[in-house]
């Protein structure tokens, strides 16, 4: 009889699996911090026989290595890959004897890279899963354009292609079991659902679905931005990555922090987004703990830089230390546990949160303050718009709010509030001379990366607003929402709201949908 156990790495949207049978297992992808697997296979009493990678990850560090040289088990690695190490290369085919009658077969399934394979779980010779690892996903497939552009179209095509041989080759009853999928950047699109088999995929996947030219446009037409530290993610995995050192970073007080800010290090507030808008290090970051940390930090520092991490308890703390490792970010310089009023001895920062309603209602209040242009005279002449100062009024208007929209452009082209600016999170560090002047209200889809922007701008001495509201929220409140068109969508005279005078505007009515699961 066999077992399948799944290891969700949820701020990376991946899953590993531990997989066997009485008295030995496999362990397929592997996540860098390996004691997690090595407890789920001693609370089911099996060796692990094998380590097994279907591709050299471009969106994380892998444990594999070090967990094959910890268990003694044979390392599994697609020839092709490339790597530095020894390793057992695993060709199309090649069959693996996991416990008494249950085995592994290799499926070369090139596509998501040149040299991936996907490898069934056979019972007595009949396949009852399949790891797919970045092929065929749940609902979708793996991106191809992370290995190198001149072969996007190429490996599109081959994904389509191996997506088509699992479908033909495996039971329908055959469970799928992707590695990426689950709110990863690898996937082409998020997976839905928490399992699949090949009929159910034949039944609902596009890609089993469609002819092959009209699948690879769509494909390539979709696909999304690639976060930047992947770019560092394949050569380590492919050089052999270090063992991690899990224990605490040395601690940092307020002096040693206030050093590290001024020496231009990042110092990372890992509280809820709520407790720090309301005090926190001036100067200081927020990346939420309990969101995607490990993506968004590593997509938007630079890399190497040193991280300083703010931890609301020393559980926290071990936490986001276990999440960073994923991603090559191995220790922190210092770090710091408890209040804020402890890290520092100057007075907190803060900025408000708001809403979209909250929105609305300043930006017609900043509509209402400004003088009405006079009624043209039957007969006259169109007056052209004069320069003049608001210096001279008796009560100058209350200027409009910067409304800067963080999301991905994949996101925006569904909908944007009109007026806003349009800086995508992760190019907003390099980008905060682009922010007009004036107070800016930030948001995303649901609140947690318009925390992240707020907390940059705020460093950067800008005054902020982060607005914390899902964006199907914005038309309801009275913004209006529009299609994008192109680039130049951005618009500094300020958000428009609706009002009498164009309340039939049907493109008012059109809200973005919330962004997948990045907030």
């Amino acid at each position: 009889m066999f077992f399948i156990d799944t290891l969700d790495v949820t701020g990376l949207g991946n899953r590993s699996y531990l997989a066997g049978g009485e008295r030995a297992a496999v362990v397929v992808d592997p996540p860098r911090d390996i004691d997690q697997v090595i407890a789920a296979a001693a609370r089911r009493g099996v060796r692990i026989a094998y380590v097994v990678e279907t591709h050299v990850h471009n969106d994380y560090v892998t444990g594999g290595l070090e967990l094959a040289r910890v268990t003694g088990a044979a390392y599994l690695v697609p020839a092709g890959a490339g790597v530095a190490y020894p390793h057992v290369a695993v060709g199309d085919g090649d069959r693996f004897e996991v416990d008494a009658g249950i085995g592994l077969r290799a499926l070369a399934t090139p596509g998501h890279t040149p040299h991936h394979t996907a490898y069934a779980l056979e019972e007595n010779g009949a396949a009852v899963a399949v790891f797919t690892g970045g092929s065929l996903l749940t609902g979708t497939v793996g991106r191809p354009d992370l290995v190198e552009p001149r072969l996007t179209e190429g490996l599109a095509r081959a994904q389509y292609a191996s997506a088509h041989r699992l479908a033909e080759e495996l039971p329908d009853e055959t469970v799928v079991l992707p590695t990426h999928g689950f709110g990863s950047f690898c996937s082409s699109r998020r997976a839905e659902g928490a399992g699949s088999t090949i009929g159910e995929e034949k039944a609902s996947n596009e890609v089993l679905l469609r002819d092959v030219d009209t699948f690879v446009a769509d494909l390539l037409a979709g696909l999304d931005d690639i976060p930047a530290y992947y770019t560092h993610m394949g050569p380590a995995n492919a050089a052999g990555p270090a063992p991690v050192d899990l224990t605490p970073p040395a601690v940092a007080d307020a002096e040693e922090i206030a050093a590290r800010l001024a020496a231009g290090e990042w110092v990372i507030d890992l509280r809820n987004r709520v407790a720090f808008a309301e005090g926190h290090v001036a100067g200081s970051l927020n990346f939420e703990a309990e969101g995607q940390l490990a993506t968004y930090l590593a997509w938007l520092i630079p890399w190497g830089r040193p991280v300083t991490l703010l931890a609301a308890s020393p559980d926290q703390l071990a936490a986001a230390q276990r999440e960073l490792v994923r991603v090559g970010i191995d220790r922190p310089a210092a770090a710091a546990t408890g209040e804020p009023e402890n890290w520092t001895g100057e007075r907190l920062a803060s900025f408000p949160r708001a809403t979209f309603a909250d929105l609305a209602a300043i930006s017609t209040a900043a509509a209402a303050a400004r003088p009405a242009a006079p009624a043209a005279q039957p007969g006259a002449p169109t007056a052209q718009p004069e320069a003049h100062s608001d210096a001279g009024l008796r009560h100058p208007p209350a200027p409009r709010p910067v409304v800067l929209d963080v999301r991905r452009r994949s996101e925006r082209t569904a909908g944007f509030v009109d007026g806003s600016v349009h800086i995508p999170l992760h190019t907003l560090p390099r980008r905060l001379h682009e922010v007009p002047d004036g107070q800016v209200w930030v948001h995303c889809a649901g609140g947690m990366r318009a925390a992240i922007a707020a907390s940059l701008l705020d460093a950067a001495g800008r005054e902020v607003v982060a607005i914390d509201d899902a964006f199907d929220a914005a038309g309801r409140a009275g913004l209006v929402v529009r299609t994008h068109v192109d680039d130049g969508d951005s618009d500094p005279a300020g958000p428009v709201v609706r009002t009498r005078a164009h309340s039939d505007d049907s493109a008012a009515e059109q809200a973005g949908p919330a962004c997948r699961t990045h907030g």
